[in-house]
């Protein structure tokens, strides 16, 4: 064994001897050609990229396998303002909002994978400062939504729509490279850690940043965050658990919280029955309805027949996809608006078994996701 250590400290040694001698090869080519040498800063940025490079060799195809944590960043309620705005507006609105976005991340040592639309794709790797990624990452996911707060401030002032940004992280190993030919060439981050972190970030609610276990544990100590919960995303045979970050206590700030805030929702057409309470008691008439909008938290219904704000009603309804009928589930209205043919009432539930809530929102995670490839 202690052979063993003392030819791995001497291979280590080598190493680092080894990749000193190639920096101060570079160096001195530099200064032949420039008549000066790099500075501090970018001889550790050339260090760090070549010991990246030894770490974590090009495949053939042309791609290297590194460890990098992935933030996905989305506008909540960016195609509600496009239908209601001029196109002006919504540029305007929609280039202030990505460029508050781009300027916390660089302030983060972060770097833009891409745009998409109304949403970014961010990764964070080793930098010359040391500071892990990952932590990094969840840093710059709380200044992301403190900016995007101080921006609606300003936005309420000049009367423009206010926006929201939803945020997923996730830390693992994935593939770096160039994609493309001479025609077009793009750099990019491609893997399954990826695809994990935009799945987690579908999920996320308004102002909301969900982690990763991976992510959290590498921030463990620097975040606070909510109780751990699952999620069922495609591609993944067994659940994931994430976790909502709060705050991070060594800064001093938190993530702002939303007063309101609507959990993850689907359309659907789901025919279901009720019949309603009235002093604590069930009437015996059972009316029909079809379900228009499942949530987490409760539904949007269309009726024949009208119900009043505050009616309490049980219902009900058979959920497709995860087998099960739900037939314990209390709510009372919230809404009730009339239609040109029916009435539509925004339903809360009050009383409802775990085992209905677990079907309810694994239902909603499948919708959501099938809706997501379509």
């Amino acid at each position: 064994m202690q052979e063993s250590a003392r030819f791995a400290n001497k291979k280590k040694e080598e190493s680092g001897m080894d990749l000193r001698n190639t920096v101060d090869r570079i160096q001195s080519l530099v200064s032949a050609e420039t008549g000066g040498r790099l500075g501090t800063d970018a001889e550790a940025a050339l260090s760090l990229l070549l010991r990246n490079g030894a770490t974590y060799p090009q495949r053939n195809d042309g791609f290297t396998r590194r460890e990098l944590t992935i933030l996905f960043a989305d506008l909540r309620g960016f195609m509600a303002i496009s239908n209601r705005y001029p196109p002006e507006t919504v540029l305007q609105v929609l280039n202030r909002c990505l460029v508050t976005m781009i300027e916390v991340v660089f302030a983060h040592e972060g770097t833009i994978d891409k745009f998409m639309g109304d949403s970014i794709m961010a990764h964070f790797s080793e930098t010359p400062s040391g500071k892990d990624p990952a932590q990094r990452a969840v840093a710059c996911a709380l200044e992301l939504q403190l900016a995007m707060d101080a921006l609606n401030a300003q936005h309420r002032d000049a009367a423009l729509p206010e926006l929201y940004l939803g945020i997923g992280i996730n830390t693992g190993p994935v593939l770096v490279g160039t994609l493309g030919s001479e025609l077009y060439q793009t750099h990019t981050v491609i893997g399954e850690e990826v695809n994990l972190a935009a799945r987690i970030e579908a999920f996320s609610l308004r102002g909301q940043v969900l982690l990763s276990e991976s992510t959290h544990g590498r921030c463990n100590g620097l975040a606070k965050t909510g109780e751990p919960f699952t999620l069922h995303v495609k591609g993944k045979s067994e659940p994931i658990v994430v976790r909502e970050l709060l705050e991070i206590p060594s800064l001093g700030k938190a993530v702002p919280r939303r007063e309101i805030r609507k959990g993850p929702r689907v359309n659907v057409a789901l025919p279901f029955s009720y019949q309603v309470i009235q002093a604590d008691v069930t009437m015996p008439q059972v009316h029909k309805g079809v379900v228009r909008v499942l949530g987490y938290h409760g539904l949007l219904v269309e009726l024949r027949e009208p119900l009043a704000v505050s009616d309490e009603i049980k219902i009900r309804v058979d959920l497709p996809l995860v087998g099960h009928r739900a037939s314990d589930i209390y709510g009372r209205v919230k809404k009730s608006t009339k239609g040109e043919l029916r009435y539509f009432c925004g339903i809360e539930f009050t009383a409802i078994t775990g085992k209905t809530r677990s079907s309810i929102e694994l239902l909603v995670q499948i919708l959501m996701q099938t809706m997501e490839s379509d």
